[in-house]
């Protein structure tokens, strides 16, 4: 599984009622129900990923995030979960409002455009970085709306959305991102992981 499945998974406790939105083929859905007991839903775009979810016994919706969250309740969830998809929507500030309002709290990863090695490609050989947590192409990547974790930290405070966690997730470790060692954070996390509500 994934590092940042696991640092997700740990965020969620045991006994709720989670939304993966964009599960994928229903990795973390799958680990959620069998490690944790938890009632999962899943919501998908690509058929072959939701073919997969439901061989693999998950309950899975398929449909666009972007145009459809509008369908689920208020607070009708307990955590909902958009793992790495937020820079690909064409209005993320949009679908955050919404994830904010069907669950009572917000797991969202994003990949760190602001990670050192991305700076570091961009600044010396004068073209969009490729490495493992962005191996796309500059004309084939999904990812409209780049961010780092700076960004989205920014993004919460202003529009006065509550940080419960952000950790910083590169290779093997983790650490805990707060306002004082934002920048430092930023610099050195290949992904960021947020708690919001």
């Amino acid at each position: 599984m994934k590092k940042e499945f696991k640092v997700i998974a740990d965020l969620l406790p045991n006994n709720t009622r989670v939304l993966d939105v964009g599960c994928g083929d229903g990795a973390l859905m799958g680990f959620l129900v069998k490690e944790k007991n938890i009632e999962v839903r899943g919501l998908e775009l690509n058929q072959d990923n939701v073919q997969e979810c439901i061989y693999k016994g998950l309950p899975v919706i398929q449909g666009n995030a972007e145009t459809e969250l509008y369908q689920f309740p208020k607070q009708s969830f307990d955590y909902v979960v958009l793992s790495q998809t937020l820079q690909a929507f064409y209005q993320p500030d949009k679908v955050l409002r919404e994830l904010l309002r069907i669950g009572k709290s917000v797991v969202v990863s994003i990949p760190n455009f602001g990670y050192w090695k991305v700076r570091t490609s961009l600044l010396l050989f004068g073209k969009m970085p490729i490495t493992k947590t962005l191996p796309n192409t500059w004309f084939n990547t999904p990812n409209l709306h780049m961010c780092t974790i700076k960004d989205l930290f920014n993004y919460c405070e202003s529009q006065n959305i509550a940080i419960k966690k952000v950790i910083g997730v590169n290779e093997d470790k983790i650490s805990l991102i707060k306002k004082s060692n934002l920048e430092m954070k930023n610099l050195f996390s290949k992904l960021g992981v947020f708690l919001i509500g």
